[in-house]
Protein backbone atom coordinates (compact mmCIF):
# COMPACT_ATOMS: atom_id res chain seq x y z
CA UNK A 1 0.00 0.00 0.00
CA UNK A 2 1.30 3.64 -1.03
CA UNK A 3 0.71 6.46 0.77
CA UNK A 4 0.14 9.75 -1.88
CA UNK A 5 1.06 12.98 -0.59
CA UNK A 6 -1.54 15.82 -0.65
CA UNK A 7 -1.80 17.97 -3.81
CA UNK A 8 -1.56 21.58 -2.47
CA UNK A 9 1.56 19.84 -0.26
CA UNK A 10 4.94 21.61 -1.73
CA UNK A 11 8.15 19.37 -1.90
CA UNK A 12 10.99 21.31 -1.44
CA UNK A 13 13.86 20.82 -3.51
CA UNK A 14 17.24 18.95 -1.35
CA UNK A 15 19.24 22.18 -0.59
CA UNK A 16 23.15 21.68 -1.77
CA UNK A 17 25.53 21.90 0.28
CA UNK A 18 26.99 25.43 0.87
CA UNK A 19 30.38 24.41 -0.63
CA UNK A 20 29.06 23.19 -3.58
CA UNK A 21 26.83 26.19 -4.34
CA UNK A 22 29.77 28.66 -3.70
CA UNK A 23 31.41 26.72 -7.02
CA UNK A 24 28.52 26.75 -8.95
CA UNK A 25 27.35 30.44 -7.95
CA UNK A 26 31.07 31.96 -8.05
CA UNK A 27 33.06 30.28 -11.06
CA UNK A 28 35.71 32.96 -10.75
CA UNK A 29 36.08 32.44 -7.17
CA UNK A 30 36.51 28.56 -7.86
CA UNK A 31 39.15 28.97 -10.30
CA UNK A 32 40.79 31.03 -7.99
CA UNK A 33 40.51 28.59 -5.05
CA UNK A 34 41.87 26.07 -7.35
CA UNK A 35 44.80 27.86 -8.09
CA UNK A 36 45.11 28.18 -4.49
CA UNK A 37 44.41 24.68 -3.54
CA UNK A 38 47.59 23.64 -6.75
CA UNK A 39 50.16 26.53 -4.82
CA UNK A 40 49.10 24.95 -1.47
CA UNK A 41 49.58 21.28 -2.72
CA UNK A 42 52.74 22.19 -4.37
CA UNK A 43 54.37 23.55 -1.34
CA UNK A 44 53.26 21.37 1.08
CA UNK A 45 54.84 18.21 -1.27
CA UNK A 46 57.29 20.46 -2.48
CA UNK A 47 60.17 17.80 -2.28
CA UNK A 48 58.30 15.34 -3.87
CA UNK A 49 57.06 17.63 -6.61
CA UNK A 50 60.42 19.85 -7.20
CA UNK A 51 62.71 17.76 -9.84
CA UNK A 52 66.04 19.38 -8.88
CA UNK A 53 67.46 20.32 -5.41
CA UNK A 54 66.41 24.42 -4.90
CA UNK A 55 69.85 25.57 -4.26
CA UNK A 56 71.86 23.20 -5.57
CA UNK A 57 74.08 24.86 -7.87
CA UNK A 58 76.03 23.44 -11.27
CA UNK A 59 77.71 25.85 -12.98
CA UNK A 60 77.88 23.29 -15.93
CA UNK A 61 74.51 24.50 -16.64
CA UNK A 62 74.33 28.18 -16.02
CA UNK A 63 71.60 30.01 -17.92
CA UNK A 64 69.94 27.07 -19.51
CA UNK A 65 67.35 27.99 -21.80
CA UNK A 66 64.24 25.82 -21.11
CA UNK A 67 64.21 22.28 -22.17
CA UNK A 68 62.90 19.04 -21.09
CA UNK A 69 65.64 18.12 -18.36
CA UNK A 70 64.89 22.04 -16.72
CA UNK A 71 61.35 22.93 -17.91
CA UNK A 72 61.33 26.71 -17.35
CA UNK A 73 65.57 26.78 -17.77
CA UNK A 74 68.34 27.74 -14.94
CA UNK A 75 69.60 30.44 -13.31
CA UNK A 76 73.30 31.91 -13.55
CA UNK A 77 74.04 29.53 -10.53
CA UNK A 78 72.86 26.68 -12.40
CA UNK A 79 70.08 25.77 -10.11
CA UNK A 80 66.61 24.88 -11.56
CA UNK A 81 64.18 27.70 -12.06
CA UNK A 82 60.66 25.05 -12.16
CA UNK A 83 62.30 24.22 -8.46
CA UNK A 84 62.70 27.28 -7.08
CA UNK A 85 59.42 28.17 -7.88
CA UNK A 86 57.58 25.72 -6.32
CA UNK A 87 59.85 26.22 -3.13
CA UNK A 88 59.53 29.73 -3.55
CA UNK A 89 55.61 28.96 -2.66
CA UNK A 90 56.30 27.73 0.65
CA UNK A 91 57.96 31.02 1.68
CA UNK A 92 54.72 33.31 -0.21
CA UNK A 93 52.38 31.02 1.52
CA UNK A 94 53.63 30.86 4.98
CA UNK A 95 54.71 34.57 4.69
CA UNK A 96 51.51 35.87 3.09
CA UNK A 97 48.78 33.63 5.39
CA UNK A 98 50.66 34.18 8.78
CA UNK A 99 51.21 38.25 8.20
CA UNK A 100 47.73 38.04 6.79
CA UNK A 101 45.81 36.18 9.75
CA UNK A 102 48.23 38.12 12.24
CA UNK A 103 47.23 41.30 10.90
CA UNK A 104 43.67 40.89 10.18
CA UNK A 105 42.74 39.48 13.68
CA UNK A 106 44.59 42.35 15.63
CA UNK A 107 42.67 44.54 13.46
CA UNK A 108 39.82 43.34 13.83
CA UNK A 109 39.87 43.11 17.38
CA UNK A 110 40.80 46.62 17.35
CA UNK A 111 37.93 48.10 15.21
CA UNK A 112 35.48 46.07 17.30
CA UNK A 113 36.61 47.02 20.71
CA UNK A 114 37.16 50.89 19.19
CA UNK A 115 33.69 50.74 17.98
CA UNK A 116 32.08 49.26 21.27
CA UNK A 117 33.73 51.65 23.96
CA UNK A 118 33.50 54.67 21.71
CA UNK A 119 34.49 58.27 23.09
CA UNK A 120 37.80 59.43 23.40
CA UNK A 121 39.18 55.85 23.28
CA UNK A 122 37.73 55.48 19.85
CA UNK A 123 39.05 58.86 18.92
CA UNK A 124 42.49 57.75 20.55
CA UNK A 125 42.16 54.51 18.70
CA UNK A 126 41.18 56.58 15.24
CA UNK A 127 44.15 59.15 15.20
CA UNK A 128 46.67 56.72 15.71
CA UNK A 129 45.19 54.29 12.85
CA UNK A 130 45.15 57.97 10.49
CA UNK A 131 48.88 58.11 11.11
CA UNK A 132 49.38 54.90 10.00
CA UNK A 133 47.02 55.07 6.85
CA UNK A 134 48.75 58.24 5.99
CA UNK A 135 51.65 56.01 5.08
CA UNK A 136 51.81 54.09 1.47
CA UNK A 137 51.18 50.04 2.66
CA UNK A 138 54.57 49.62 0.65
CA UNK A 139 56.71 52.26 2.71
CA UNK A 140 55.45 51.49 6.43
CA UNK A 141 56.42 47.81 5.60
CA UNK A 142 60.15 49.35 4.63
CA UNK A 143 60.43 51.06 7.50
CA UNK A 144 59.08 48.33 10.01
CA UNK A 145 61.13 46.02 8.27
CA UNK A 146 64.63 48.36 8.36
CA UNK A 147 63.67 49.54 12.31
CA UNK A 148 63.20 45.88 13.28
CA UNK A 149 66.02 44.40 11.31
CA UNK A 150 66.16 40.55 10.30
CA UNK A 151 65.17 37.99 12.29
CA UNK A 152 64.05 34.32 12.04
CA UNK A 153 62.23 32.27 14.75
CA UNK A 154 61.68 28.48 14.30
CA UNK A 155 62.77 28.96 10.44
CA UNK A 156 60.35 31.29 9.69
CA UNK A 157 61.39 35.29 9.35
CA UNK A 158 59.39 36.92 12.28
CA UNK A 159 60.22 40.36 11.57
CA UNK A 160 58.97 40.31 8.09
CA UNK A 161 56.09 38.76 8.91
CA UNK A 162 55.06 41.88 11.38
CA UNK A 163 56.37 44.39 8.78
CA UNK A 164 53.90 42.56 6.69
CA UNK A 165 51.11 42.93 9.31
CA UNK A 166 51.31 46.33 10.79
CA UNK A 167 50.17 48.08 7.54
CA UNK A 168 47.47 45.54 7.26
CA UNK A 169 45.97 46.11 11.21
CA UNK A 170 44.79 49.58 10.70
CA UNK A 171 43.00 49.04 6.91
CA UNK A 172 41.16 46.33 8.47
CA UNK A 173 40.39 47.85 11.47
CA UNK A 174 38.74 50.62 9.53
CA UNK A 175 36.45 48.11 7.89
CA UNK A 176 35.53 45.76 11.09
CA UNK A 177 35.14 49.16 13.35
CA UNK A 178 31.87 50.22 10.54
CA UNK A 179 30.48 46.83 10.57
CA UNK A 180 30.86 46.78 14.90
CA UNK A 181 29.37 50.45 15.14
CA UNK A 182 26.12 48.91 13.62
CA UNK A 183 26.00 46.16 15.50
CA UNK A 184 26.85 47.80 18.79
CA UNK A 185 22.87 50.00 18.26
CA UNK A 186 21.27 46.39 18.36
CA UNK A 187 18.63 45.70 21.02
CA UNK A 188 20.39 42.29 22.00
CA UNK A 189 23.43 44.39 22.59
CA UNK A 190 21.49 46.50 25.18
CA UNK A 191 19.91 43.22 26.70
CA UNK A 192 23.24 41.86 26.95
CA UNK A 193 24.48 45.03 29.06
CA UNK A 194 20.82 45.01 31.11
CA UNK A 195 21.67 41.22 32.24
CA UNK A 196 25.37 42.69 33.54
CA UNK A 197 27.54 40.56 31.35
CA UNK A 198 31.40 41.97 31.19
CA UNK A 199 32.50 44.11 28.16
CA UNK A 200 34.83 40.64 27.58
CA UNK A 201 31.89 38.57 26.80
CA UNK A 202 29.81 41.21 25.22
CA UNK A 203 32.86 41.90 22.78
CA UNK A 204 33.63 37.87 22.03
CA UNK A 205 29.76 36.84 21.80
CA UNK A 206 27.73 38.51 20.83
CA UNK A 207 30.29 41.72 18.34
CA UNK A 208 33.00 39.53 17.11
CA UNK A 209 30.69 36.48 15.68
CA UNK A 210 28.47 39.21 13.45
CA UNK A 211 31.37 40.81 12.17
CA UNK A 212 32.98 38.02 11.23
CA UNK A 213 32.23 37.96 6.93
CA UNK A 214 33.84 41.53 6.89
CA UNK A 215 36.77 39.83 8.49
CA UNK A 216 37.03 36.91 6.40
CA UNK A 217 37.28 38.94 3.12
CA UNK A 218 39.20 40.85 4.34
CA UNK A 219 41.70 38.13 5.51
CA UNK A 220 41.56 36.32 1.99
CA UNK A 221 42.10 39.71 -0.03
CA UNK A 222 44.93 40.54 2.17
CA UNK A 223 46.80 37.20 1.77
CA UNK A 224 47.43 38.62 -1.84
CA UNK A 225 48.58 41.98 -0.40
CA UNK A 226 50.88 40.15 1.48
CA UNK A 227 52.23 37.94 -0.79
CA UNK A 228 53.11 40.88 -3.18
CA UNK A 229 54.79 42.61 -0.29
CA UNK A 230 57.02 39.95 0.19
CA UNK A 231 57.83 40.04 -2.98
CA UNK A 232 58.80 43.33 -2.87
CA UNK A 233 60.67 43.52 0.83
CA UNK A 234 63.01 41.06 -0.96
CA UNK A 235 63.62 42.33 -4.22
CA UNK A 236 64.59 45.21 -2.35
CA UNK A 237 67.06 43.18 0.14
CA UNK A 238 64.56 43.67 2.94
CA UNK A 239 62.78 40.09 3.04
CA UNK A 240 63.67 36.82 2.49
CA UNK A 241 67.98 36.40 1.80
CA UNK A 242 69.65 33.67 -0.42
CA UNK A 243 69.86 30.74 -0.53
CA UNK A 244 66.06 30.77 0.13
CA UNK A 245 64.10 30.48 -3.23
CA UNK A 246 61.60 32.90 -2.48
CA UNK A 247 60.22 34.59 -5.81
CA UNK A 248 60.87 38.02 -5.55
CA UNK A 249 64.41 37.06 -4.41
CA UNK A 250 64.27 35.38 -7.97
CA UNK A 251 63.66 38.99 -9.73
CA UNK A 252 66.60 40.40 -8.22
CA UNK A 253 70.32 40.36 -8.02
CA UNK A 254 71.92 38.39 -11.35
CA UNK A 255 68.15 38.08 -12.85
CA UNK A 256 68.57 42.02 -13.35
CA UNK A 257 71.63 41.20 -15.16
CA UNK A 258 71.33 38.32 -17.32
CA UNK A 259 67.47 39.75 -18.44
CA UNK A 260 68.22 39.95 -21.98
CA UNK A 261 70.25 36.38 -22.67
CA UNK A 262 67.92 34.86 -20.20
CA UNK A 263 64.57 36.28 -19.61
CA UNK A 264 63.07 33.20 -18.10
CA UNK A 265 64.64 33.98 -14.88
CA UNK A 266 62.28 37.30 -14.74
CA UNK A 267 59.18 35.79 -16.45
CA UNK A 268 58.40 33.03 -14.71
CA UNK A 269 59.06 34.32 -11.06
CA UNK A 270 56.82 37.28 -12.40
CA UNK A 271 54.30 34.96 -13.54
CA UNK A 272 54.04 33.28 -10.19
CA UNK A 273 53.45 36.35 -8.28
CA UNK A 274 50.99 36.91 -10.53
CA UNK A 275 49.02 34.49 -10.45
CA UNK A 276 49.06 34.13 -6.69
CA UNK A 277 47.76 37.54 -6.01
CA UNK A 278 45.20 37.08 -9.06
CA UNK A 279 43.68 33.70 -7.45
CA UNK A 280 43.63 35.30 -4.11
CA UNK A 281 41.66 38.39 -5.57
CA UNK A 282 39.24 36.35 -7.98
CA UNK A 283 38.59 33.97 -4.61
CA UNK A 284 38.53 37.18 -1.70
CA UNK A 285 35.77 39.07 -4.43
CA UNK A 286 33.17 36.34 -4.99
CA UNK A 287 33.67 35.65 -1.28
CA UNK A 288 32.20 38.63 -0.55
CA UNK A 289 29.48 38.64 -3.02
CA UNK A 290 28.67 34.73 -1.44
CA UNK A 291 29.09 36.50 2.04
CA UNK A 292 27.06 39.97 1.09
CA UNK A 293 23.22 39.40 1.46
CA UNK A 294 23.01 42.87 -0.44
CA UNK A 295 25.07 41.75 -3.70
CA UNK A 296 23.30 37.96 -3.63
CA UNK A 297 20.57 37.87 -6.70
Amino acid sequence: MTLALPQNELVLPKRRHPALQFLILQPLGAVGLLIIIAMMVAALFADYVAPYDPVAVDFAAMLTAPSFEHWLGTDSFGRDVLSRIIYGARTALAVGFLSSFAGSFLGAMVGVASAYFGGRIDLAVQSFLDILLSFPIIVLAVVVVALLGKGRMLGIDFNLIVAIAIPILPRVARVVRASALAVREMPFIDAARAAGYSHTRIIFRHIAPNVAAPFLIMLTAFVAQAILLEASLSFLGLGVTEPTPAWGLMLSGSAADFYREAPWMIVFPGVAISLSVFAFNLFGDSLRDWLDPKLKV
